[in-house]
This record gives structure tokens, C-alpha cells and sequence, in this order.
């Protein structure tokens, strides 16, 4: 089986089970998610089960990943270099991200797990997504047309 091959089967299995995870944890249900974040009001902080869980296993994952020499289906990891930036894009992106999290009740993740249950808000929020996506995406290529680099 081809390196191409084998990542893509590696990504769908992923996916799969991410989804099945924000499926479990309900966290494609846009109400549970918009209670969590109304720490003011009717809290619901159940949610800190997923996020504790959540955490529990990248650590004990990165720590067992990151002793090998190079990832199983690359020839080098991917991360960040140390003292990577933290920039106006870095937090304008993160404000938007909170703020749109916040009003929708979606994150990317969880919004494209709901199409799978036909929920009519993530067939809105999907495509608006994209769109977005695609901007920035068109802004970086314009950016680097005329020498700005990205950022």
C-alpha cells in the first residue's frame, strides 16, 4: 500500500473517531456547548469531563509519539518551532474563533461531525466556514504575489 494511501485511510480512521467522540460527548449538540460557555447563567459544566479527558490523552499521547525518531506515515514531525510567534494574526484568529464559538455554538470539528445527523445549523455554519477558509486563503496568495509574505 502506498504512503498516499496508507495517510488517507490513517486520516478517514482519525476523522471517524474524532467524530464518534463529539458525537458521544455531545458535543455536536450546539446547546450543550453554548451552556458550557455560560459560566454566568445556566452553567453546564459537564463539558469539563471531556475537556480533562481530552487533555489526559494528547499528553499521554504526544509523550509516547514524540520518542520515536519520526512519525510512522512521514519523515518528520510537524510542530512548531520554539518561540514560535505570538502575533495580532495568532490572536485575531483566536478572538474570532472564541467569538464565533461562542455565538454558534460550533467549532469546525463539531460542526462538520453534525452534518452526519442532518443538523440544519451546521448546513449553514459549514459552508459560511469555507467561505472563510477560502478568503483568508485567497488573502495569503495575494499577499504573497506581491512580496508581503503571509501573516
Amino acid at each position: 500500500m502506498s504512503r498516499v494511501v496508507q495517510r488517507s485511510v490513517a486520516a478517514l480512521l482519525s476523522g471517524t473517531v474524532f467524530g464518534l467522540g463529539l458525537s458521544i460527548a455531545q458535543m455536536t449538540d450546539p446547546r450543550k456547548v453554548l451552556g458550557f460557555l455560560d459560566v454566568a447563567g445556566a452553567w453546564d459544566a459537564s463539558l469539563l469531563l471531556v475537556l480533562g479527558g481530552a487533555v489526559a490523552v494528547a499528553a499521554a499521547g504526544f509523550a509516547w509519539v514524540l520518542r520515536r525518531r519520526a512519525p510512522v506515515l512521514d519523515d518528520d514531525f510537524q510542530l512548531p518551532a520554539r518561540g514560535a510567534a505570538i502575533d495580532a494574526p495568532l490572536l485575531g484568529g483566536a478572538a474570532l474563533f472564541g467569538i464565533g464559538w461562542g455565538l454558534a455554538g460550533y467549532c469546525p470539528g463539531p460542526a462538520l461531525a453534525s452534518i452526519a445527523f442532518g443538523n440544519a445549523e451546521a448546513l449553514w455554519f459549514v459552508p459560511a466556514l469555507a467561505a472563510g477558509w477560502a478568503l483568508r486563503r485567497w488573502q495569503e496568495r495575494r499577499r504573497s504575489a506581491a512580496g508581503g509574505g503571509s501573516g
